[in-house]
């Protein structure tokens, strides 16, 4: 793992808001940064091999079909990290709060009255 990518996941395995992230999450033939399952949410830390080459065609192929599963990529440039990871992290908090689905699955119907 690069530092920022280290920083970042240090920050997300503690559970902020509660929400869950998963490192280095296989999605079909991609592997994934960062996932929230919860929120459907995938954090990509983009460093400059990101802005070479046929990367950035890559990288849009891929969020397209992460789109089609209903998962929304969250591409974060790895300067962002290092410049200011709390902000990081609440940008990604409350993208995920959004996200949220409103009911939660359960483990039955609820009790009655």
């Amino acid at each position: 793992m690069s530092l920022p990518e280290v920083l970042l996941w240090q920050a997300l395995r503690a559970r902020p808001d509660g929400f869950k992230f998963r490192h280095q999450h296989p999605a079909g033939p991609y592997v994934l940064d960062f996932y929230c399952p919860e929120a459907k949410l995938c954090i990509e830390v983009d460093g400059e091999a990101h802005e070479r080459g046929n990367r950035l065609a890559r990288d849009a192929e891929r969020d397209t079909l992460l789109a089609c599963h209903g998962i929304e990529t969250l591409r974060i440039p790895a300067r962002d990290i290092l410049a200011d990871l709390e902000a990081v992290v609440t940008a990604i908090i409350t993208l995920a709060t959004a996200r949220r689905p409103l009911h939660r699955r359960s483990g039955g119907p609820p009790p009655r009255a």
